[in-house]
């Protein structure tokens, strides 16, 4: 599922703005196939991590409750122009993902 993640980054002083949306089905495994009536097996994101410059800035945990393709934003302070923001999720079947932009 790589290259499923689009990140926006607003700097104003040294506080980042971080708006991103991961693209990714995020099945609860309690939903059935309307077509085959099965249960769809669970799919969802476990960890988002952020970090600047290789420092983790923002670690979130998710589990079953958040819909499909997750919207998160959060703000940081300590960044400059130019900085490298990493942004990478893992899943319950072990698909990943990353992206690294600059500030």
């Amino acid at each position: 599922m790589a290259g499923k993640i689009k990140i926006k980054t607003k700097l104003t002083g040294d506080v980042a703005e971080i708006k991103s949306l991961m693209l990714h089905p995020m099945e609860t495994g309690s939903r059935k196939d309307p077509d085959t009536g099965e249960v769809v097996p669970a799919h969802y994101i476990t960890q988002l991590t952020f970090a600047n410059n290789g420092k983790v800035v923002m670690v979130a945990n998710f589990s079953t409750a958040v819909s499909k393709n997750p919207y998160f934003g959060f703000k940081f302070s300590g960044a400059s122009a130019g900085d490298t923001l990493k942004t990478s999720w893992v899943d319950n079947v072990g698909g990943a993902d990353e992206l690294e932009t600059t500030l």
